[in-house]
């Protein structure tokens, strides 16, 4: 078995077609498409689906998959050990979900960047259960996620609590929410939010069917500014982080709603797999400086 045909192999996995493993490896696609051949043949299964567009996995390629992460990520860690300048290098992927992109976006990539400039930074956004999934699989190397109160994450995986994570209820004045509300006001109300898949959304829908109160979402949309233009302009509630909300130009048009009764919160892990490797003190320092781009103070209620 050959060390580049792995590469390929894992590369076309990742990118999902052979133009896209092509341009990573700064390789031809006959080349690509040749390793890929040369792997199938040494380990005598197909690896890949080659009807799905993009391309899959077969199951055989999934396994073949998550050993191959591993043993590159062992073939780096070797190179990382014996380096005469310790220096850490290679790819650090790295999932973050929508809500905490705002932390962690900004100082604590900076900070890492300058720590490890040898390091290769791939960031992927999504929401909690796909990036749960990726990490579980090796297609990521760690992920900063949102969870329910309650649900923990898988026991296979390293778990560093990030802490209660909590947002603003948010609306126009013009339209007209009770100060203050309870439950029963919000649902009169349609809402601003997030695509399924948010946490929040999760945590709010599930409080309301509790409570056996309808729950309508009038608009989705992923993009915070847009959320909260569109919230200002009285769409619906929306719901904002502290941050998020501080830094937002329409802040002066609207209003934290006071909902004694219900406070949406959720809880932050940031995950990886053992052991972390090369990868230790990159994830040490990124989940340190995410905990302190989290401690936002939440606003008064006016």
């Amino acid at each position: 078995m050959n060390i580049h045909d792995l590469e390929a192999f894992i590369a076309v996995v990742e990118t999902g077609s052979i133009v896209g493993a092509s341009a990573r490896l700064n390789l031809t696609q006959p080349g690509v498409t040749r390793r890929i051949q040369n792997l199938e043949d040494g380990l005598a299964t197909a690896l890949l689906d080659r009807q799905s567009k993009p391309l899959k996995p077969t199951a055989s390629g999934r396994e073949a998959y998550e050993h191959g992460r591993r043993v590159l990520r062992s073939l780096e860690d070797l190179r990382a050990g014996v380096s005469p300048q310790g220096e850490v290098k290679g790819e650090f992927r790295l999932g973050v979900m929508p809500y905490l992109s705002d932390a962690a976006l900004a100082l604590p990539l900076d900070t890492l960047r300058a720590a490890f400039p040898q390091l290769t930074l791939r960031i992927t956004s999504g929401w909690s259960p796909r990036l749960v999934e990726q990490v579980a699989r090796s297609e990521l190397d760690a992920v900063a996620v949102c969870l329910a109160e309650g649900l923990a994450p898988p026991d296979e995986l390293v778990c560093d609590d990030l802490g209660v994570q909590s947002v603003l209820l948010v609306a126009s004045p013009s339209l007209g929410v009770p100060k203050p509300a309870n439950l029963a006001d919000l649902s009169r109300f349609a809402w601003v939010m997030n695509e399924n898949g948010c946490g929040f959304r999760a945590f709010i829908r599930q409080s309301f069917e509790a409570a056996r109160l309808p729950f309508q979402v009038g608009v989705e949309a992923l993009s915070v500014d847009l959320r909260m233009s569109l919230v200002a302009r009285g769409h619906g509630i929306g719901i904002v982080t502290p941050g998020a909300f501080a830094d937002s130009r329409w802040r002066d048009k609207v209003e934290v709603i006071d909902c004694p009764d219900f406070k949406p919160q959720v809880r932050a892990w940031l995950l990886h797999r053992p052991p972390a490797g090369r990868l230790a003190r990159p994830i040490a320092l990124f989940r340190d400086a995410l905990i302190d781009g989290l401690k936002v103070p939440m606003p008064l209620v006016s």
